[in-house]
């Protein structure tokens, strides 16, 4: 299929297969696993793979299209595949070519599923997770607090901090073994079905064969740089979730203040969506804060909008089986996921804006 048609038909199975069953995916695990393995069915979980190992090598803005959809419809399950789909693109950048024909041919189908563990770069002060250099590889010691998808992914990819301040990435395997020791699944208030777990390593031997890369000194916090504005897809995925709600409500109670409403966070939402793509073009130091105001647009609607849905449905909203709950705590993690030192501020900043 070309990159439109699977993004159409990735589309199609979101609204008629996964959104039916996004409370149940939401608090089950094995609905989890039910859903991961429907976009696996379907090839969907290397949508960025280049075409020579099976492509579709989606372009950027079909990527974020997708991101945007997926949140719309399960945000657990959103979250939970995007570790996944990262890898794909952090393998296929890789010089280890073993590492990449063994992993990219079966990373859309599912039979290679590999998580993400490397946010601990993004801390200050000395490193929690350490590699040093050795014959045939390097060998890790250290914590790395979060990793989601224990029993779905086989494998993470861990960052690790090297000596020059380099860090080096490599898979690990999600799973106790000598030298891993993965934690119990979290207890969380959103998103508890994609099985959160920290893993420490004690003299783990990552080798050569199964590294990855290597980055300069500051590569997360230049790669969030970049991405400020980009990762907002799953904000904006999360608003038109709560958005769906409020409709649903303002016409089966007939309440024409919601209808406005509904328009209103609408047309609110897709001027942010054309802002945020017109700086996706322009990707410069001088457009940072600008950028930054646009990530804190993104996370304060997904807020909004779920609260509009809370407000909308009445009581009924304070059911755990309720959608609106379930949408109101995914835009919690939309709030927090990737969250920067800058991106805080800026959170922080449009919160406390004068009302006036």
């Amino acid at each position: 299929m070309m990159p439109s048609s699977v993004i159409e038909k990735a589309v199609q199975i979101l609204r008629e297969e996964i959104a039916p069953r996004a409370q149940e995916i939401d608090r089950d695990p094995e609905a989890m696993r039910w859903a991961l393995s429907r976009l696996c069915e379907h090839d969907l979980m290397a949508l960025k793979r280049p075409a020579e190992y099976g492509g579709p090598a989606i372009s950027e803005n079909e990527m974020r299209d997708f991101q945007e959809e997926i949140a719309r419809y399960s945000g657990a399950l959103a979250f939970l595949q995007t570790q996944h789909q990262g890898v794909v693109g952090m393998i296929a950048s890789s010089g280890n070519q073993p590492l990449k024909d063994e992993y990219l041919p079966q990373m859309g189908n599912g039979r290679k599923l590999v998580g993400v563990g490397f946010s601990q770069l993004r801390r200050p002060g000395p490193p929690i997770m350490r590699a040093e250099p050795t014959e045939g590889g390097y060998v890790l010691n250290g914590h790395v607090p979060w990793v989601t998808g224990w029993s779905m992914f086989g494998e993470f990819m861990i960052g690790a901090s090297l000596p020059d301040g380099r860090a080096v990435f490599g898979l690990v395997p999600l799973s106790d073994r000598e030298g891993v020791k993965v934690s119990e699944p979290m207890r969380l208030a959103a998103m508890e079905a994609a099985m959160t777990v920290s893993v420490d390593l004690d003299g783990y031997f990552l080798s050569e064969t199964r590294t990855a890369l290597v980055r300069e000194k500051g590569w997360i916090q230049n790669s969030d740089q970049i991405n400020i504005a980009q990762q907002g897809s799953f904000a904006m995925g999360c608003a038109r979730a709560g958005l769906d709600i409020l409709l649903r409500n303002a016409e089966r109670r007939s309440l024409c203040f919601a209808h406005e409403a509904h328009q209103r966070l609408t047309a609110e939402l897709e001027e942010c969506r054309r802002l945020t793509e017109e700086s996706r073009r322009d990707v410069t130091e001088e457009t940072t804060e600008e950028r930054l105001r646009l990530r804190a647009w993104q996370i304060d609607l997904a807020v909004r909008c779920a609260h509009a849905a809370i407000a909308s449905s009445s009581g009924a909203a304070n059911s755990i089986d309720h959608p609106a709950q379930r949408v109101y705590r995914e835009a919690l993690v939309f709030t927090v996921s990737a969250q920067t030192g800058p991106i805080m501020e800026a959170t922080l900043n449009r919160l406390v804006r004068d009302p006036l």
